[in-house]
């Protein structure tokens, strides 16, 4: 009996322990859908509904019995484009636009907003306006824009709906992207749906490449850097010196980095594994020399999707210089709403936005690449405005905030004490160390680190993979650290 009740208990819904990717749980669930998936690649219809049964399972050991959400949203979004592709009268197929939109919208604002507009609500009127305690469906933010590109794509004549419900129901809640992105395009899924799934040596190895090194990115790099630093300054910045805080400001720096881009390398190693192309969501982001270039290469399938669904919507560029700076710091703006119900959020893309303004009315990437010293110098300054950003996104609150700030305004020149402070972090400053030489290395680097990796024998990649679960375990803390982007 106490058998049944462990397996009973592990198949339940437990809101302390979601299922994650950089969990013992899903390495051990996930080797045993795999088997059975590697036998149905010839038989697409059993193959379509067996990953949607396990990908509903995932989204409810993440967030419970809000798996039927995702069910309404897949379903009412098919068959409202069904209706926008099959009609002839323009203002019908706007009506039935709107109408997805504003179920769309009106789900991701319900749930994720709706204290937030309380809140200020009270605190403007002195109210005592309550809806009580919301749970943030895990996701929902990243499946709300999938499902809205797709009915959108339909109405411009960019896409001809999937085949069946269950097509488009297997595209909303593919697994691997489903919880924190990448945001797949329908155009760019659904036809591979339809083709002969094949796995070549060079995707297996490739696979296997990035959820070696995503792994070790959220697991070893974030999570160690996050329990056994940052998190200590940023929630108590007064107890530690200037040149702590400025370090746990550069820590958070390559801890949101390794934390989403380590996700999304396991996401899209995983959806390769099973023959599916994803899109690439991060390209070494700090490297930029502009904040222009910084959303070129972070979070990409986000930015590119506010570029095509809302800045081009708004005008994009076609309707005069201070339009289309108008239109790219209300991009911005929302975009950092998007990412959570707070000012300080919504401060944060404000800032982001501002400067991309300012950089688009001077032509500042293109000044900047003229000039090697120039170009360094911009890096430089984008890298420090991009972590200085990272404050209020990190923050507690704006006070919070405020407090880091300042702490590092006070920073004297002072060798000997920073290198006190080093040494008595030695482990943290290693792994940053380690953290940043790697997200520095040359993209030619990068490049042959994969060329020597695809040359391992499959044993030693299975050998490279048992050491760094090692690794992994030798270094982790009491509990897996949730990734970063969950929250949003």
């Amino acid at each position: 009996m106490t058998a049944w009740n462990d397996i009973w208990n592990w198949l339940s819904y437990d809101p302390q322990k979601p299922l994650l990717f950089n969990s013992e749980a899903f390495l051990y669930l996930f080797l045993g859908f795999y088997l059975l998936y590697v036998f149905m690649t010839n038989v697409r219809r059993i193959r379509i509904l067996y990953v949607i049964v396990f990908s509903l399972f995932f989204y409810y050991k993440c967030s419970g019995i809000y798996f039927f959400l995702l069910l309404f949203s897949s379903f009412t979004d098919y068959y409202i484009a069904n209706l926008i592709y099959k009609s002839k009268n323009e203002k019908n197929r706007k009506r039935w636009l709107i109408l997805s939109c504003l179920l769309n919208l009106g789900l991701l604002a319900y749930f994720k907003y709706t204290g937030f507009l309380s809140d200020n609500f009270n605190a403007l009127f002195s109210g005592d306006l309550s809806f009580g305690t919301i749970f943030l469906p895990i996701g929902i933010s990243f499946y709300t824009f999938q499902t809205m590109s797709y009915t959108i794509d339909i109405y411009r004549r960019e896409l001809a709906p999937a085949r069946t419900v269950w097509d488009f129901m297997f595209f909303v809640s593919f697994f691997p992207q489903l919880v924190a992105g990448p945001i797949v395009r329908a155009k760019d899924f659904i036809p591979q749906i339809y083709k002969k799934l094949e796995l070549s040596k060079k995707a297996l190895s490739y696979a296997m490449f990035l959820i070696i090194g995503g792994l070790l990115k959220k697991a070893v790099v974030s999570d160690y850097i996050s329990v056994n630093f940052v998190d200590r300054v940023f929630d108590f910045p007064d107890n530690y010196s200037a040149f702590e805080n400025l370090m746990a400001v550069y820590g958070y720096t390559l801890q949101i980095y390794c934390d989403f881009s380590g996700y999304s390398d396991m996401a899209i190693g995983l959806a390769l594994l099973m023959g599916f192309e994803l899109p690439l969501n991060f390209r070494t982001p700090y490297q930029s020399t502009s904040l222009t270039e910084f959303w070129r290469r972070w979070h990409i399938s986000l930015s590119s999707w506010l570029r095509d669904y809302l800045y081009i919507s708004l005008g994009g560029n076609r309707k005069g210089r201070l339009r289309t700076y108008f239109n790219l710091f209300i991009t911005m703006l929302l975009g950092g709403l998007w990412h959570g119900a707070s000012w300080k959020f919504v401060l944060w893309g404000a800032m982001h936005g501002t400067v991309l303004a300012v950089e688009k009315a001077f032509n500042i990437p293109q000044l900047t690449s003229k000039n090697v010293t120039l170009k360094i110098t911009a890096g430089i300054v984008t890298f420090h405005f991009v972590a200085f950003c990272w404050i209020f996104f990190r923050a507690l609150d704006f006070s919070n905030a405020l407090n880091i700030i300042f702490n590092i305004g006070m920073l004297d020149w002072n060798p000997q004490e920073w290198w006190t402070v080093l040494n008595g972090y030695h482990n943290v400053s290693i792994v940053l160390l380690i953290g940043f030489l790697w997200h520095f290395i040359p993209q030619k680097a990068q490049d042959r680190q994969l060329l020597l990796f695809h040359k391992i024998p499959l044993v030693g990649k299975m050998l490279l993979f048992t050491v760094v679960i090692w690794v992994i375990s030798a270094t982790a803390s009491s509990e897996i650290q949730p990734f970063i982007y969950f929250q949003f």
